[in-house]
């Protein structure tokens, strides 16, 4: 039996020495702080690009590559509060050994002591956004200038407003004197005011002026540019960015100390941002003439409300365009039907040869 307990006995039967020893490797760090804010931070250190020790590192050196946008503001709601940094010095004041905490609470202490912590990661994700988003502002503020100019300096679009215009004051004619201009709201009436048998709209019968007595202009629509995307554009909210950008510009140079990773930035960067500012003086400039060229208010008057009026009305002339020409192409193949002739008539039709035709001779 002695044989038997020594080569089938069972872990319960183990000797002392070896529980002992399980248990000794059974014993957890300390941790000091929140046991989810603990579980949440070793997720997002796991998504780092870099141990957790050089990702501290990288923060006090403004060393970017480590440090995507997208991780900082996932680092952004671990920054030690006041308690929990009390918490963790006190702890290491007392003496106690570092590496009996866990490897979350000695991130938290390491990450707790870069000075200025929150500043720091403030530029670095300033850094990290400066070029995607001047680029994103440059091309809204060039299509509210290209869109502004464009529809200001067109020829073909003030001439095909005056025929509009004229054929206004026509309708009006029995209210009183001719008027010199109209609001441009009034473009979109013109899909809503039928003629009298309602066979068709009065942007419908303008629309067949210009292309059978002014085919100059039936293309007026592509002297203007970057309608639809200016119609998109906030430009108040374009000029607060630019102001914040310049903001946040300044607060760098004001703590680049030694550093040359925040010399060089501020050296790279400072022109890029100078022209962006002189861009969206240019398109604040822009917009603001054509608005009043048209006699509206540029204050009052935004560039979600002024350009989608052109948007509509460049859509509505195209499909208004196209139908009048399917209709005429759709007469035109009806009157083709009508002239030619029937089969049946084809029998009759006098000979042009001069010869009679054969006379039927009788049996």
């Amino acid at each position: 039996m002695d044989i038997f307990e020594e080569q089938f006995k069972t872990k319960a039967q183990g000797n002392p020495g070896d529980q002992f020893t399980m248990k000794k490797k059974a014993v957890q760090k300390t941790s000091l702080i929140n046991t989810n804010k603990a579980k949440n931070l070793a997720i997002t250190l796991h998504k780092g690009r870099d141990t957790p020790f050089k990702i501290c590192t990288a923060i006090e050196t403004y060393n970017q590559k480590p440090l995507p946008v997208v991780f900082l503001e996932l680092l952004k709601p671990f920054i030690p509060s006041d308690f929990e940094i009390k918490l963790l010095v006190n702890y290491e004041n007392d003496g106690r050994p570092l590496e009996d905490l866990t490897d979350k609470d000695q991130f938290m202490l390491r990450f707790g002591k870069i000075p200025r912590l929150i500043q720091r990661i403030n530029t670095l994700t300033f850094m990290g956004n400066f070029p995607d988003t001047v680029k994103r502002l440059q091309l809204q503020l060039d299509s509210i200038i290209s869109a502004s100019m464009s529809i200001k300096s067109s020829t073909k679009l003030r001439k095909i407003l005056e025929i509009v215009l004229a054929h206004g004051n026509y309708m009006n004619s029995s209210k009183g004197g001719s008027a010199y201009g109209f609001r441009l709201q009034s473009l979109d009436l013109l899909l809503e005011i039928k003629s009298t048998d309602q066979s068709q709209t009065l942007l419908h019968f303008i629309t067949n002026i210009i292309l059978e007595k002014y085919t100059d202009l039936a293309n007026f629509h592509t002297e203007l540019h970057f309608v639809d995307e200016a119609a998109l554009v906030y430009l108040d909210s374009i000029i607060q960015d630019i102001r914040s950008l310049e903001q946040e510009m300044e607060m760098t140079k004001e703590v680049q100390d030694d550093s040359p990773v925040l010399k060089k930035f501020i050296k790279t960067n400072s022109k890029k941002l100078d022209s962006l500012m002189k861009h969206g003086k240019t398109a604040q400039e822009a917009y603001g003439s054509v608005v009043e060229y048209f006699g509206e208010n540029s204050k009052t008057t935004h560039p979600s409300e002024f350009f989608p009026i052109f948007g509509r009305f460049i859509k509505a002339y195209e499909k208004a365009e196209e139908e009048i020409q399917q209709k005429k192409k759709m007469e035109s193949e009806v009157s083709k039907v009508k002239d030619s002739p029937s089969p049946n008539k084809a029998g009759h039709k006098r000979r042009t040869d001069g010869r009679q035709p054969a006379q039927r001779q009788e049996t």
